[in-house]
């Protein structure tokens, strides 16, 4: 069976892949991630996952390559990773008390091609106190957040409401990654050493 490999240095998806089963060697893709002109948001997660992936598959030809992305998107316009304080402080005034899509696309790129989607989840945000806002940022999570906030930290304390898949938005869609894997040959469940005995 091929070995996996991770094309992302995120934690969080290396932590959701292991939750998976899925044994993998992690190799972070050096690719530009700057928006072409135009570009639609969820056209841009895709074309950076397939990126990603196709990328380090050109060092393991013989292996199954998983690349990923994942950007914040309110009002059709991409809310990336803070450069400062003052940047992520105003992202989430925008974010407070409105919904916006959170866009996760995932590519596998294997010997037989490379296959990607893009998962859309809608999160709604409670409206935010300046202090709250403050006292957040203080924490330092929102600094290395796409959309300046983290929803599996603290940042989880300000979603009213998610309509769709919570795993995409921390980085990585299990269902849809586990069925990239299935139909590339590397079935997960088949993996399990699943027991009924306590």
């Amino acid at each position: 069976m091929c070995a996996v490999v991770l094309a992302s240095a995120s934690p969080r998806r290396s932590e959701l892949l292991q939750q998976m089963g899925v044994s993998f060697t992690v190799q972070p893709a050096d690719v530009d991630e700057t928006p072409n002109s135009g570009e639609r948001p969820d056209t841009y997660v895709e074309r950076l996952a397939r990126e990603k992936a196709l990328a380090v598959f050109d060092d393991y030809p013989d292996a199954l390559v998983l690349g990923s992305d994942t950007s914040v998107v309110l009002d059709d316009r991409i809310l990336g990773k803070p450069l400062d304080q003052s940047e992520a402080r105003t992202m989430l005034k925008r974010l407070s008390g409105r919904s916006h899509q959170v866009m996760t696309s995932v590519a596998l790129v294997s010997k037989s091609g490379c296959r990607a989607l893009v998962v859309v989840t809608d999160v709604e945000f409670r409206t935010l106190s300046e202090g709250e806002i403050d006292a957040y940022i203080a924490s330092g999570e929102p600094m290395d957040k796409a959309g300046s906030y983290g929803i599996q930290g603290l940042g989880g304390i300000f979603v009213r409401e998610l309509r769709g898949s919570y795993s995409a938005v921390v980085g990585l869609p299990l269902q849809e990654t586990a069925g990239l894997l299935e139909q590339a040959g590397y079935p997960v469940w088949k993996r399990w050493p699943i027991s009924l005995e306590n």
